[in-house]
């Protein structure tokens, strides 16, 4: 069982900056592949980013340019630099890991991700 406990998330106006964190607690099976999703009001939950043990990243279209992941393993600390968020970025964010260390396909399937934080709310003031 691996604990995902985000922080970070605030209220921040359009075309600011936000940077949120994931500390992750319990893992006994070395680097996975982690990832954000995020939920807006009455929508699906949807695929923001994913990096891999590599340091490989993957973004959602809506996010690509403006957002950037990365990950401290030493730290077991994952992050989401949010830049130039917009009124459409408002959604609660959840933090996510995998079992695998690596992965061919896409990491936007939610189904590779057995782990989830609680979620932090980011709101986005225009």
């Amino acid at each position: 069982q691996v604990t995902l406990v985000e922080s970070g998330g605030g209220l921040v106006q359009a075309g600011g900056s936000l940077r949120l964190s994931c500390a992750a607690s319990g893992r006994a099976r070395g680097c996975v592949i982690m990832g954000w999703f995020r939920q807006a009001p009455g929508k699906e939950r949807e695929f923001v980013s994913g990096i891999g043990c590599d340091g490989n990243s993957y973004y959602g279209d809506s996010v690509k340019g403006r957002f950037t992941i990365s990950r401290d393993n030493a730290k077991n600390m994952l992050f989401l630099q949010m830049n130039n968020p917009n009124s459409e970025d408002t959604a609660v964010y959840y933090c996510a890991a995998t079992r695998y260390n690596w992965y061919s396909g896409s990491y936007s399937s939610e189904h590779l991700y057995v782990d989830w934080g609680q979620g932090t709310q980011v709101a986005i003031s225009s």
